[in-house]
């Protein structure tokens, strides 16, 4: 095939792409060098959780909509419960805020490990899947497998269980930890994962070459905190504009409809934002543990990176600095020493609120109005793989005129598929299905 842009036609047509949750469909039309589509299509039914909750009791709420994932049903959880406690004025104590920042470490880590470890690094390695790997590097399985496993030991101990937690409730938990199993999630945590998350780093660094090197300047949107990198609260920050309170997200998210897709795209002030590691890197590096930031360094990840190859990179980091902050906040814990505390629960108004918190793949959003019954009259949810789309798009318009003159068709299309993994997005918590076509 001609290598001239003016005469290059392709039809490259990948029926299944695993490591990825969802249905989607990457459509990329080039004729005679002239780009006309290059799009995701997100083909999903809607799921329709916001008319779910309408009725439903501030008992409920946090319970239905932690069902939306089961990679961050953690982070959804939480959301709704600051929107919960937001609207009906219910205060929350300290420790129960230490507790749920515990809690989001632990599902940031396990969320991360499993992307960088078992979705990315294949690609990395020119295989299809983990499973070879078990094989060739089974000593780098077994290290992913063991941080995967103490991460989600965090949300069992903490939570109740790993999944769909069952302590936290608006108001606070109907039981906290005992003293004993703190101590002893710290001392894996300093024995166990700190050392592993090390390891990660070097072996990261071997294949960082096997990254694809792209780059593409757009907004990058997450929450930002004075004084933590911010996680659990903070405003709303953009790179484009800077901060403003989460009562604002609806002018940050700026949702619309496109025909490729089920699931709404948003923008905010150009035509398309980043959300996610990469866009927590860029919004908060600053407040990252040093361990975490020399990571970054080792790994060639700068202030200000552009490239969304390198989101992989930055779950890395961010990894590295949750484990570390989570045994900062069980030393806390522990010296102001732990109080049974009872989940406050009586209503003190009735009206609107809205959570925003950072789940792995992004920045979401919550927002619930309650009657005076305490009953869910309208609800509004905003998840990260949605704001991202519309920054997917846009980079494979750039992407492939770039490539299309030096690249092969399984190249192109292998950097495609690794494009859409970098956001590692969760389009269903079902189905891992991606399909490639290039048409003619």
């Amino acid at each position: 095939m001609s290598r001239d842009l003016n005469l290059q036609n392709l039809d490259i047509s990948v029926k299944h792409l695993t490591r990825v949750e969802g249905h989607g469909n990457i459509v990329v039309d080039m004729k005679n060098g002239v780009l006309k589509k290059a799009q995701l299509d997100i083909v999903e039914a809607p799921r329709y959780f916001e008319a779910l909750l309408k009725g439903r009791s501030f008992h409920e709420a946090a319970i239905i909509t932690s069902r939306i994932c089961g990679i961050c049903s953690l982070g959804h959880q939480l959301t709704s419960l600051k929107a919960t406690e937001q609207a009906l004025g219910l205060p929350v104590s300290e420790q129960t805020i230490l507790l749920r920042k515990l809690l989001v470490h632990g599902a940031t880590l396990q969320s991360n490990i499993l992307h960088a470890y078992f979705l990315a690094a294949p690609d990395f390695l020119k295989v299809k899947s983990v499973i070879p790997l078990v094989g060739t590097h089974p000593e780098v399985v077994l290290r992913a497998l063991r941080m995967k496993k103490l991460a989600n030991d965090i949300g069992d101990v903490v939570g109740g269980r790993a999944v769909h937690p069952i302590t936290c409730v608006p108001g606070g938990f109907t039981q906290v930890p005992t003293a004993a199993a703190l101590r002893e999630l710290r001392r894996r945590l300093v024995e166990v994962m700190v050392p592993d998350f090390l390891a990660t780093v070097e072996t990261l660094k071997a294949l960082a070459g096997a990254i694809p090197r792209f780059e593409r300047p757009t907004e990058y949107i997450s929450l930002r905190a004075d004084d933590e990198y911010a996680l659990y609260d903070g405003d709303i920050c953009s790179t484009d504009t800077g901060r403003v309170p989460d009562c604002e997200y609806r002018r940050m998210t700026n949702e619309f409809v496109v025909p490729h897709s089920t699931s709404k795209h948003c923008k905010a002030n150009r035509t398309s934002y980043m959300v996610g590691a990469l866009a927590r890197w860029n919004n908060n590096y600053d407040k990252l543990c040093p361990e975490a930031r020399q990571a970054a360094a080792t790994l060639g990840l700068e202030p200000g990176c552009t490239n969304p190859y390198f989101n992989t990179v930055a779950q890395v980091v961010e990894a590295g600095h949750c484990a570390l902050d989570a045994v900062a906040i069980i030393d806390r814990l522990l010296a102001d020493g732990l109080k049974d505390e009872l989940p406050n629960q009586e209503p003190t108004q009735y009206g609107t609120g809205i959570g925003a918190t950072e789940v792995p793949r992004g920045i979401l959003y919550h927002e619930y109005t309650y009657d005076r019954q305490a009953r869910i009259v309208k609800a509004n949810c905003i998840i990260p793989t949605g704001q991202n789309l519309a920054n997917i798009d846009d980079d494979m318009k750039k992407l492939v005129p770039e490539v299309v003159a030096d690249k092969s068709k399984e190249e192109i299309t292998s950097w495609l598929e690794m494009l859409v993994r970098a956001y590692d997005p969760c389009i269903s918590c079902s189905v891992h299905m991606l399909e490639v076509e290039f048409e003619e």
